[in-house]
């Protein structure tokens, strides 16, 4: 493994296209991007979803909405009480989905999707991102 960040390698790849723009510019095929363009492409990257979204059940998306609107933390979120409803299921579920398998890659995904604000839904690959708070 690299340290290189998946910035690093696209930055590096947009400014490869440029030199084979430069290249072919004298064929009358390319021509230089600009740095603006260069800037643009770097723009629209970083305001891309990553490749590597967490995946939640879906009453685990809700109950993270949910706990994220409440303004609780990740902490409380983790350790809730036992005599919680969330959409008519009793809160036993959601707890089972963290502790009864593979606790270890739950929680870490739970915490994940927590921190990135974004996650696809397991049974419906929709992704939900929750906007920024003001």
């Amino acid at each position: 493994m690299s340290n290189e960040t998946k910035r690093d390698v696209v930055e590096g790849l947009v400014e490869e296209l440029a030199n084979a723009y430069i290249a072919l510019d004298g064929e009358g095929i390319g021509k230089e991007l600009t740095n603006e363009e260069k800037q643009a492409y770097m723009k629209d990257y970083d305001n891309a979803l990553p490749d590597d979204l967490p995946v939640i059940t879906e009453l685990i998306s809700k109950y993270l909405i949910m706990r994220k609107r409440d303004r609780g933390d990740l902490v409380q979120a983790l350790d809730e009480g036992t005599s919680f409803l969330l959409d008519g299921t009793q809160w036993e579920s959601v707890q089972d989905w963290f502790w009864f398998s593979d606790v270890k890659d739950r929680v870490d995904t739970f915490a994940r999707a927590w921190v990135l604000g974004v996650w696809r839904v397991e049974e419906t690959g929709e992704i939900v991102k929750l906007e920024a708070e003001k």
